[in-house]
């Protein structure tokens, strides 16, 4: 435990204490009260001196109000501090590759302003609050919601977000060059990129899975599959976010539920673009979600056709981006490494979603259909 400042409070208190921070309550021990500090204002704000070693103050606290893996505060709506809640020895990903990226340049990520350390252990994340937003997932309901509401061709919608998709494909493409400039390249490994594109494969339960294994092989015996890199790692529609100032990357940490060596291995940056091409297909099912099952039938080629839309509005101004053929494979390479990546994503996302959220697996399931037949 890295205990870093309490503020106890007498048991006699208790009456006035918990209806302001109920949510803070762990217990009682030894006749005090212990609270958790992220829940308290006060703490937040003493938290907020010690994480930037005194340089800032606030007034106002809020906690950021949305589903994460961490725990953030924002501050006088100009700073946001993440606090990591998992622990492990080296430097978290969303430390280094923010900073790494803003070494070089890259001006698309929320620029940080202090780390807290403790040793070799980064505990929290202080960096510039992006006011006045939306994330992507939100931006692309909205987009679906429009068209789901007059249906027409995703192109002559109100809401179409093919625009913004294009825009997404540049600053991917960014963000991959700029990762390649600061952190550097390696060659990339086919047989280890097709191992773990099998070992997704093997928790399936499908009758055309030896379409899956011959995309497998595909990929193991590729002579060359273009460069590693470090990457963003958990990429999706909600992990950018549209300002008037234009789109940034946020949450870098990948999944923190894996080991630290794994989240900072380099890969192939194709596997971030399969991560949002797999978020277009989940957010234009997802639109559909709690409508009538008659009207889902109507709409489901409406669905598919925004999906595509998006997809290859996405695809190809990430493509087009000069530089770009310098961290990716050439050729076929790039179109089986891609699919294989893609595949991969998608049994991931099916095997998640029969284990914690069943209403959710047929998503995933339309994919492999598409990308086994």
């Amino acid at each position: 435990r890295m205990k870093v400042r309490e503020r106890r409070r007498l048991t006699g208190e208790l009456a006035f204490f918990l209806p302001i921070l109920l949510q803070a309550f762990a217990g009682q021990a030894d006749g005090f009260i212990p609270a958790q500090a992220l829940f308290d204002p006060i703490l937040a704000r003493e938290l907020l001196s010690i994480v930037t070693d005194g340089r800032e103050s606030a007034v106002r606290v809020r906690p950021m109000g949305k589903e994460q893996s961490n725990s953030s505060l924002v501050f006088d709506e100009r700073l946001v501090v993440k606090f990591f809640r998992r622990y492990q020895e080296g430097s978290n990903p969303d430390v280094e590759i923010t900073a790494a990226l803003v070494s070089v340049g890259y001006d698309q990520v929320a620029k940080p302003s202090a780390v807290w350390q403790r040793g070799n252990h980064d505990l929290a994340i202080a960096q510039e609050y992006l006011a006045g937003g939306a994330d992507g997932w939100h931006l692309a309901l909205t987009s679906l919601r429009d068209l789901f509401g007059a249906p027409d061709e995703p192109q002559h919608a109100g809401g179409d977000f093919g625009a913004e998709s294009a825009r997404l494909g540049h600053m991917t493409a960014a963000m991959h060059l700029a990762l390649a400039d600061a952190l550097g390249m390696q060659p990339g490994d086919a047989s280890a990129w097709a191992s773990g594109v099998d070992e997704q494969l093997s928790k399936l339960d499908r009758p055309d899975l030896n379409n899956g294994a011959k995309l497998v092989e595909q990929l193991r015996v590729l002579d060359d599959v273009g460069p590693a890199i470090r990457i963003h790692g958990d990429y999706h529609l909600g992990q950018v976010f549209r300002t008037d100032a234009g789109w940034f990357v946020i949450d870098f940490e990948g999944e923190p539920a894996r080991p630290l060596d794994e989240r900072r291995k380099p890969h192939s940056p194709l596997k971030d673009v399969a991560g949002m091409l797999r978020s277009f297909q989940y957010a234009s099912r997802a639109g559909l979600v709690g409508r009538e099952d008659f009207k889902q039938a109507g709409l489901q080629e409406v669905a598919k056709a925004w999906e595509e839309r998006n997809r290859n509005k996405f695809l190809e101004a990430y493509l087009d981006t000069p530089g770009i053929d310098r961290v990716l494979p050439n050729g076929d390479a790039r179109a089986i490494l891609l699919a294989a990546l893609e595949l991969e994503k998608a049994a991931y996302e099916a095997s998640y979603e029969r284990a914690f959220r069943p209403a959710w697996v047929a998503i995933p399931d339309a994919a492999l259909d598409r990308l086994l037949a």
